[in-house]
């Protein structure tokens, strides 16, 4: 896209011409449909308004160094929005038709796909919601799955070359271990606003979390998944309200490729003084690099990166996912699919 000033284009929103829909109705989904419109019409009482009757995932496809389109871990996503699915009581979109919903998106968009020397990629947002009319609190017996598409840049403004700050929340839980905080709803980012806006009012990049219940081990930062690196060990937490991530899972298999060690496990709150560096991990950045954890109410920080910039460990963990992502290194563990365009 000629007009796009992919310098200064970050992670937001930009239109594009087609989405994706499939319509679940007496017990079974429809087809997928093409649709230009941009708009949802929806009934005032539908469950998606009322009782948070949705969930998204979120993935990426990148136009690679050979120019092949490669979209990552489409099945890993399609077993997370099952898992979602299930969570909240709504019907489970099969694997197969989210794959073929993914790759018709892709498609109809081909044209918005970045180029591989702007670092960019699109961004491919699918999700299902009630859209039956009820007053009472139960599942829909009405659902609708759209699949939307946007090139963005990096979530983070520095993109990876800049560590960010992140503040200790106390006040804020993000999920709880018995809830929804291990599948991806909407309602758990609702939650995380509050605790965002604040440590943005405080010059933080995002909120960290502990446990809700102890508040004495390592959640999650912001809506990412955490890790540090101790020596030559990628450490991560391990909790029933932490959503996994499938970016962290992915680098756990890339760390050990490498010749790391993996330990998935509580972490206390003390051990972050252990860590050489760390990270906030997902779809949207890969890895953000934390330069510092800041535990505000008792005044105590916890610095990964005295001088600003990402550590080794991080970088080369980045930059080899980065490269499956764009096709400059062999994708060994079969995470890539490759979009065929119609001639």
């Amino acid at each position: 896209m000629k007009d796009i000033d992919w310098q200064n284009h970050g992670f937001a929103y930009y239109p594009t011409k087609y989405n994706v829909r499939c319509t679940y109705k007496n017990g079974e989904w429809g087809d997928l449909r093409m649709q230009r419109k941009k708009t949802i019409s929806l009934h005032i009482a539908s469950t998606v308004l009322h009782y948070a009757q949705t969930a998204f995932e979120g993935l990426k496809a990148f136009r690679g160094v050979d120019g092949v389109v490669r979209i990552f871990r489409i099945e890993e996503n399609a077993k997370r929005m099952q898992s979602s699915c299930r969570g909240i009581r709504m019907p489970q979109i099969p694997i197969d038709k989210f794959r073929e919903a993914i790759m018709y998106a892709v498609k109809l968009n081909e044209k918005y796909i970045p180029p591989y020397t702007s670092g960019a990629s699109l961004y491919i947002r699918p999700f299902v919601f009630g859209t039956t009319a009820a007053i009472g609190v139960k599942p829909a017996e009405d659902y609708e799955f759209i699949v939307l598409v946007s090139p963005v840049g990096p979530y983070f403004k520095g993109g990876f070359t800049e560590t960010s700050p992140f503040m200790l929340s106390r006040e804020f839980d993000r999920a709880a271990p018995c809830g929804t905080g291990s599948i991806k709803i909407g309602a758990n980012y609702a939650m995380s606003l509050a605790a965002g806006e604040r440590a943005h009012k405080l010059g933080f990049s995002q909120a960290f979390y502990l446990d809700p219940k102890e508040k004495k081990y390592i959640e999650e930062c912001g809506a990412a998944n955490f890790f540090g690196i101790k020596g030559n060990t990628y450490v991560t937490p391990k909790s029933d309200s932490v959503l996994p991530s499938i970016t962290n899972a992915s680098l756990m298999k890339i760390a050990e490729h490498l010749g790391m060690t993996v330990e998935r496990r509580p972490i206390a709150l003390e051990e972050l003084e252990e860590f050489e560096e760390a990270g906030a991990c997902g779809t949207a950045a890969v890895i953000s690099p934390i330069s510092k954890i800041v535990d505000v109410d008792n005044k105590k920080e916890y610095v990964f990166s005295k001088d600003g910039l990402p550590g080794e460990k991080c970088k080369k963990l980045y930059e080899y996912l980065r490269g499956i992502q764009y096709g400059e290194i062999e994708d060994t563990f079969g995470w890539n699919s490759v979009v065929e365009f119609d001639l």
